[in-house]
């Protein structure tokens, strides 16, 4: 009985890791609705290169990279995650308002070339290669050069 319960055991834990980390290609309509007006809205002149969908047991999110080597990220419900621009700076309108305003004010010849979030900060990149870390309240919590 043990080594039926052992067996049993062992294969759920190499399922389990089979289904952890499965990338998927998709077109850009199989996106959620959000992150499709996203990228109309503030993407709209670049060409889409690779749409995929990652999944694993508890989390599914999506990666949009496109030709010019910028990329996007947006969680299971459409949401972004992750902007980063290499060939230019980030869209003004999709960073938030008191953001903008400190770095314009702070450092006015700095462009933010990548914002990232998660449920409690928002980090972003800047042009000088300051990183800026924000927590939830906007409030600056860390810097690093």
């Amino acid at each position: 009985m043990k080594k039926w319960i052992l067996m049993l055991i062992c294969v759920l834990g190499v399922q389990s890791m089979a289904w952890a980390d499965n990338d998927k290609p998709i077109q850009i309509g199989q996106l959620p609705t959000k992150a499709q007006t996203f990228i109309t809205t503030y993407f709209k002149e670049h060409k889409v290169a690779l749409a995929k969908m990652e999944s694993g047991l508890f989390y599914k999110s999506y990666d949009v990279i496109f030709t010019n080597g910028e990329k996007l990220e947006f969680d299971k419900s459409g949401d972004w995650t992750e902007i980063q621009c290499k060939a230019s700076e980030v869209p003004v309108q999709a960073i938030p308002a008191e953001i903008r305003s400190y770095v314009t004010s702070t450092y006015p010849d700095a462009k933010i070339l990548q914002i990232e979030r998660d449920g409690k900060e928002y980090e972003i990149k800047l042009s000088n290669h300051w990183e800026i870390t924000f927590d939830y309240k906007f409030r600056v919590i860390d810097i690093d050069d």
